[in-house]
């Protein structure tokens, strides 16, 4: 049974500093692509970071460009999230998210497993 278990959330101040982990097990974790994507109230389901199954290459949405970091540890069967200067609009659900590869990265259609995810609320 696979699963993906988010945890590192939490509430912070505006330009404060988070790092969200997701550790998976059951599945052959250096096969997958990882992606983060969250959710705040009242939106839609949105991408914010992926990396390929090797980290040669990471993906970010426009909006965390510059602020957050992905990478993973093949060794430990964990995606790792660092979120700096985090603001207000950053507050969401936070999931992490597998994909076989070659899929479309900033679709989340094309993930095939999902963490519960973890709650970030960044206050001004």
């Amino acid at each position: 049974q696979v699963q993906l278990a988010e945890s590192g959330g939490g509430l912070v101040q505006a330009g404060d500093s988070l790092r969200l982990s997701c550790a998976a097990s059951g599945l052959t974790f250096s096969s997958y692509v990882m992606g983060w994507f969250r959710q705040a109230p009242g939106k839609e389901r949105e991408f914010v970071a992926a990396i390929s199954r090797s980290d040669a290459n990471t993906y970010y949405a426009d909006s965390v460009k510059g602020r957050f970091t992905i990478s993973r540890d093949n060794a430990k069967n964990t995606v790792y999230l660092q979120m700096n200067s985090l603001k207000p609009e950053d507050t969401a659900v936070y999931y992490c998210a597998a994909a076989r590869y070659g899929a479309t990265v900033y679709r989340s259609a094309s993930y095939v497993y999902w963490g519960q995810g973890t709650q970030v609320t960044v206050s001004s």
